[in-house]
């Protein structure tokens, strides 16, 4: 069993930044894939960005060229810089995990753009 906990969400003004992390509780390269999902009132849950462990990564087009995700395998830690923040965005973010067919998601954090 992975344990994923994410940390960083909070409130931020439109145009504003926030960092995201997700702390796993064991080597990531363990895991095939690591990524972001989010899901905003009222909608379903999507995908905002993942990395392979061979370090392929997707964006979805609504944050590709304002977010970045990216690992310190040192400390076990994907992140998702996200910049340029909507409020489009507001969002709780969950931290997913992937290995096989075995998925392991994080609690969630709250992210809410707004002035």
């Amino acid at each position: 069993q992975v344990q994923l906990v994410e940390s960083g969400g909070g409130l931020v003004q439109p145009g504003g930044s926030l960092r995201l992390s997700c702390a796993a509780s064991e080597s990531i390269f363990r895991l095939n894939v690591m990524g972001w999902y989010r899901q905003g009132p009222g909608k379903e849950r999507e995908l905002a960005a993942d990395i392979t462990n061979g370090g392929f990564i997707r964006y979805s087009d609504s944050v590709k060229g304002r977010f970045a995700i990216s690992r310190d395998s040192a400390k076990n830690t994907v992140y998702l810089q996200m910049n340029s923040l909507k409020p489009e965005d507001t969002a709780v973010y969950y931290c997913l995990g992937r290995v096989g067919v075995r998925e392991f998601w994080g609690q969630g954090t709250q992210v809410t753009v707004s002035s």
